[in-house]
């Protein structure tokens, strides 16, 4: 029984502590969402039309089928 209080005192001791944990880039994560959210929007605003029509002579070749 002592034996497995001191595996567990001895595991608990060698976690790190809360403080000690990484709280990661969370600016930098903000940054990259942004910008990716930017290059959508810009793509989609310059394919947006190609894939419209694409889109539309697909269904019109289906429904005339």
């Amino acid at each position: 029984m002592w034996t497995t209080l001191r595996i567990l005192i001895a595991t608990h001791l060698a976690w790190p502590r809360r403080t000690d944990r990484e709280r990661g880039d969370v600016p930098g994560w903000v940054l990259v969402t942004l910008m990716t959210a930017g290059l959508v929007i810009a793509i989609w605003a310059l394919a947006g039309p190609a894939l419209e029509n694409v889109f539309s002579t697909a269904m019109n070749r289906v429904l005339n089928f």
